[in-house]
């Protein structure tokens, strides 16, 4: 089965979800947890999440992936937003319970002049205070491009996270097709060599899903501009080779691109094609 999807809004509930994502011939998809700048959560209905796992079943639909709001960041130099991070998370991953065994994927954050070691630190704090055995969802660190302080621009940040984080089994990484372009890692010319280094330094079994986009700037840019598949500078053949790639194509593929569902319809309808 391919597993290719889009983000989709969760603004109206878990079954408008699964609805859009058989029009647009989804298999899979990606939505925020609430609003990507923050605030609180819609609340949940236990009808409207009954009758999404049940049309999930029917529409063979894979492992979701849930993302976090852009503005967590768990090694802010700020407490308060520190503290939202966590209060965020904890509050996120008690409400996937109720569609349990998925993944739900957040950027490592940005040190703000702290340092990388600082940030470190500060996310598998974290990460260590609200992991729970009991957790059904993996956790997943997205590898991100590099711009500013982020943390998690390269594979050796997110695995010096890995190694701190004490229910180890409860984690993974998301690979962005984009980020890891833009971070200096060159997919277009060397795919193998990426994920060779990707296994090397993390291990391709902590590789739990893909956002598959093409990018707007040359490779190591470090600037985090999505485009269009086949639009950017990554190009369409070579994304072709990421979902086909026997190290990855068993994953769900999300699409984060700069569409609306027409857009990400004609996409997956390409990727399909192109699947062997």
């Amino acid at each position: 089965m391919f597993y290719i999807g889009c983000h989709l809004s969760c603004a109206k509930g878990y079954l408008p979800m699964a609805k859009d994502a058989e029009k647009i011939g989804a298999t899979t998809f990606q939505f925020f947890t609430r609003n990507p700048r923050g605030g609180n959560a819609r609340a949940l209905d236990e009808n409207d999440i009954a009758a999404f796992l049940k049309k999930k079943e029917e529409l063979g639909i894979g492992t979701l992936v849930a993302h976090a709001p852009y503005t967590l960041n768990a090694c802010s130099a700020d407490e308060a937003v520190r503290d939202f991070a966590w209060r965020t998370m904890r509050d996120d991953l008690q409400r996937l319970e109720h569609t349990p065994g998925n993944l739900y994927n957040f950027h490592p954050g940005s040190h703000v002049k702290q340092g990388t070691e600082t940030g470190i630190r500060l996310i598998s704090e974290m990460l260590n205070g609200i992991l729970t055995p009991e957790l059904s969802t993996t956790v997943l660190l997205e590898t991100m491009a590099g711009k500013g302080s982020e943390v998690g621009g390269r594979f050796e940040e997110l695995r010096e996270i890995l190694d701190r984080v004490e229910l180890s089994e409860k984690m993974g990484v998301c690979l962005d097709t984009c980020h890891v372009w833009d971070g200096g890692y060159d997919i277009v010319k060397d795919l193998d060599g990426v994920l060779s280094e990707f296994d090397r330094v993390v291990g391709l079994h902590r590789l739990k899903a893909v956002h598959l986009n093409d990018s707007l700037n040359v490779c190591g840019a470090k600037k985090d501009r999505h485009a269009k598949i086949g639009e950017g500078q990554i190009g369409l053949e070579a994304l072709v080779r990421v979902i086909n790639h026997p190290a990855l194509k068993h994953l769900p593929f999300c699409l984060e691109t700069p569409n609306e569902l027409d857009g990400y319809a004609r996409e997956i309808e390409l990727l399909k094609s192109r699947r062997v």
